[in-house]
């Protein structure tokens, strides 16, 4: 069974950098899509960062494009969403999603309703 845990939320400055981490238990985790999505209160959840683990790959939204990189590292088994410059619109709770093969396509990646395994949240608060 897949189990993600993420980390490294907290209250921050704008203009801040965090660090968040995604911890994967279980299953092949080279074979997955990872992906971060983030929840503001009164909001549906959106689609943030994702990356094909093998052979690459990564998408970004919009909002978050030139400020925000995701990346990998096999052997802790972890994926990571770097964000810097951070805006009191990206106040959120962040979760750690997981895709198993077989694979969404790219064009999917925005859904959170198509990826399969969840961790519980960071909250990350940008205060001005």
């Amino acid at each position: 069974q897949v189990q993600l845990v993420e980390s490294g939320g907290g209250l921050v400055q704008v203009g801040a950098s965090l660090r968040l981490s995604c911890v994967v238990s279980g299953g092949t985790f080279s074979t997955y899509q990872m992906g971060w999505f983030r929840q503001a209160p009164g909001k549906e959840r959106e689609f943030v960062a994702a990356m094909r683990l093998q052979g690459g790959g990564t998408g970004y939204a919009d909002s978050v494009k030139g400020r925000f990189t995701i990346s990998k590292d096999y052997a802790k088994r972890s994926v990571f969403l770097q964000m810097n410059n951070l805006k009191p619109e990206d106040t959120a709770v962040y979760y750690c999603a997981a895709d198993p093969p077989p694979l969404l396509i790219r064009s999917s990646w925005w859904d959170s309703n198509r990826w399969e395994v969840w961790g519980q949240g960071t909250q990350v608060t940008v205060s001005s």
